[in-house]
């Protein structure tokens, strides 16, 4: 069974932590090949680890190269300076995507590189006309020159959405009509994958970089991998040698990357069910608090819109990290839930390798509780 959680009783709290993915500790059989790998210099691409490591990504994504990197936000920062080489170049970037929120503006800061902001659906796919009309004119000296549109796959804000293959091919349509390239955050695209049940790379021939994280829903403590062309590695290793991003015995991070390769890619899909389950068990029971499109789960991202006037989501998630001894004599046991407020009415729960059906199951029951007693 997933997970390092799993206990025989209840002795004690019970924390189960939803907040992020990314929060996963090591397994013992991905410490052990830590401790075993075989390590070198990989600033003088001597590393064996992180070589095999890359080259089995690149073969994974069917592009020609991949690069390790320290973290997504750093990977996507690479891509980005790695296609819009010069001065006075833009990106069409989605306005609810992780590059825009949670990158604090790297590519305008370190990239020089002008964001033009194109709206993010529900689903995590923009409109395409609107995507058209993003495109500079080539023959204006007054604007700045398009180079690149970035996608997001699974779409993190808009709750771990899945984009359709055949909208990934539409758009990769008009770049090329355009001489423009297209660049994925895919720092969960292998939960794409594992939803849609096709190989990664059915998806990533309609980009022509790719950013992945190991760190997410992969349990690997660091790392990520871009991919692409080996002209556009051989240039993104410069940047990363430039941003600092060059490490030296860096095997021994990629070898629990391998290990989640082999070991936690085949499992993403139970996440993926622990998140419906947790869905229909918040939906089954009488309460008027919170609202889920359980349809709209694809993968391990919930989100949990609160829509009793009264109540916000702050207040939720302060009390599911309570008990009382009502709720104790209950639940049988001190259960406690750490989630994240994602705006006054959006709650964000996100399962992952260290959450058991165990776990889950206490979790449901917990908030089946908590949303009843809002509700009286």
């Amino acid at each position: 069974m997933a997970g390092q959680t799993e206990l025989k009783e209840c002795q004690g709290d019970w924390v189960v932590d939803l907040r992020s993915d990314t929060l996963t500790k090591p397994t013992p059989g991905m410490r052990q090949a830590m401790a075993n790998a075989e390590v070198g210099d990989d600033v003088f691409g001597e590393d064996p680890t992180v070589n095999e490591l890359q080259k089995r990504c690149a073969d994974l994504f069917g592009k020609e190269a991949a690069l390790f990197v320290p973290t997504g936000t750093m990977g996507n920062l690479i891509a980005i300076l790695t296609h819009c080489q010069g001065r006075g170049l833009e990106a069409i970037i989605g306005d609810g995507s992780h590059i825009c929120w949670y990158e604090q503006g790297g590519i305008a800061q370190f990239a020089g590189v002008m964001p033009a902001l194109i709206h993010n659906k529900s689903d995590g796919t923009v409109d395409l006309d609107e995507l058209k009309s993003k495109i500079r004119p080539l023959d204006d000296p007054h604007q700045p020159h398009t180079r690149l549109i970035c996608l997001e796959n699974t779409h993190n804000r808009c709750g771990g959405k899945v984009l359709p293959v055949s909208f990934m091919k539409e758009v990769y349509s008009i770049a090329q009509e355009n001489n423009l390239s297209v660049h994925l955050d895919g720092a969960r695209v292998l939960n794409a994958a594992a939803a849609l049940k096709i190989p990664v790379s059915d998806i990533l021939q309609y980009t022509d970089s790719v950013n992945m994280c190991f760190s997410k829903g992969l349990a690997s403590p660091v790392g990520s991998i871009i991919a692409g062309t080996k002209a556009f590695i051989a240039t993104a290793l410069r940047m990363r040698k430039a941003l600092g991003g060059g490490l030296r015995q860096s095997g021994i991070l990629a070898a629990a990357a391998i290990y989640s390769l082999d070991h936690i890619v085949p499992r993403l899909g139970d996440d993926h069910i622990h998140a419906q389950m947790l869905a229909e068990g918040i939906m089954s029971v009488d309460q008027n608090v919170a609202s889920i499109n359980v349809d709209d789960v694809h993968t391990n991202i919930l989100m949990i819109t609160v829509v009793s006037e009264r109540v916000s989501a702050e207040m939720v998630v302060n009390r599911l990290t309570q008990v009382t001894a009502a709720e104790e004599n209950e639940l049988g046991c001190r259960v406690a839930i750490k989630g994240m407020v994602w705006g006054p009415k959006l709650i964000r729960l996100v399962t992952h390798n260290d959450i058991s059906s165990t776990d889950l199951q206490k979790a449901v029951h917990k908030m089946q509780f908590i949303l009843k007693e809002f509700s009286s």
